[in-house]
């Protein structure tokens, strides 16, 4: 086996793959190329940084002018000194009157909002209390209200039994009158039955209980009028025929004792002269019964 140089069997390494051709060819290649591209940058730059070129040249005028005066920069004013700063002003201690008194103000001004505070609540509590109160009396209110509803509607619905018991009642004493009224009218027809089969006089649709008619007879009230007529005297003539009314009462012997105008007839005059002609009278005569009636109803007019 025969030895190589360590250099040479590290460049010929049998392991490692071949090298391709051309590769140094093309590294030369690169190389040139990166240099003159930096030439060219380099070349790019340099030509913008130079100055150029000055020239200079002189004028001349026909007629001689004046220059101006140079341009003469003023001399900056100076600076005012800066002002000296103030010394502090030594903080002085305090005495002890003094802290006492801040002290007293402090507990002074803490007393102070603790009562404003204390205020504050008493206050606050005070609202309460008036709303609790506010309230207590409205709820009172309206079990007052209540309590009155309640006494109306049972004081109406005593007034309604009230009522409902005097209606009943009323209707009640109604019906025993009617059925009062009819038990009278069936006594009073038993009573006309028993009478008729006793003997009465009286015709078939009188209305009487007793056995003979008490009434004047048909012819008794002429006679009356024949007897007080001639003691009219009335010489007056009336529009019309007014007609006087008059009751009469008289005693069983027929004596006349007291008279009065029932129903006027709208003439005075003949209204008094048929009321002196009945005093003048005195005495009735007798009915066909040998009776005079206790109460007569007169009529009289001036032409009959």
């Amino acid at each position: 086996m025969s030895s190589l140089p360590l250099g040479a069997s590290h460049l010929h390494d049998p392991l490692r793959p071949p090298a391709p051709p051309g590769m140094g060819r093309g590294f030369a290649f690169a190389l040139i190329a990166h240099a003159a591209l930096l030439a060219a940058l380099s070349a790019g730059v340099s030509w913008r940084t130079q100055d150029p070129q000055a020239f200079e040249a002189e004028l001349w005028s026909a007629v001689p002018q004046a220059a101006a005066p140079k341009l003469v920069e003023p001399e900056p004013e100076p600076e005012p000194p800066k002002p000296e700063p103030k010394p502090e002003p030594k903080v002085q201690q305090p005495s002890p009157e003094e802290l006492q008194a801040e002290r007293e103000a402090e507990i002074a001004i803490a007393k102070a909002k603790e009562k404003k505070k204390l205020d504050a609540e008493r206050q606050r509590l005070a609202e309460l209390e008036a709303e609790r109160k506010k309230q207590l009396a409205l709820k009172e209110k309206l079990e007052r209200d209540k309590q009155a509803q309640a006494k109306r509607e049972a004081e109406d619905k005593l007034k309604k039994e009230k009522q409902d018991k005097q209606l009943k009642e009323k209707q009640a004493k109604a019906d025993d009158a009617k059925r009062e009224a009819k038990l009278e009218a069936q006594r009073q027809e038993n009573l006309r039955r028993i009478q008729g089969m006793a003997g009465a006089s009286g015709g078939p649709g009188a209305t009487g209980t007793a056995l003979k008619s008490s009434g004047p007879s048909a012819s008794y009230g002429g006679r009356i009028k024949a007897r007080i007529r001639p003691n009219i005297i009335y010489t007056d003539m009336p529009a019309g025929n007014p007609v006087a009314e008059v009751e009469v009462r008289t005693l069983p012997s027929g004596q006349i004792v007291a008279s009065k105008l029932l129903k006027p007839s709208g003439d005075a005059e003949w209204d008094k002269a048929v009321l002196r002609a009945i005093d003048k009278t005195e005495t009735l005569p007798r009915d066909t019964d040998g009776r005079v009636p206790p109460v007569l109803v007169i009529s009289f007019q001036p032409r009959e």
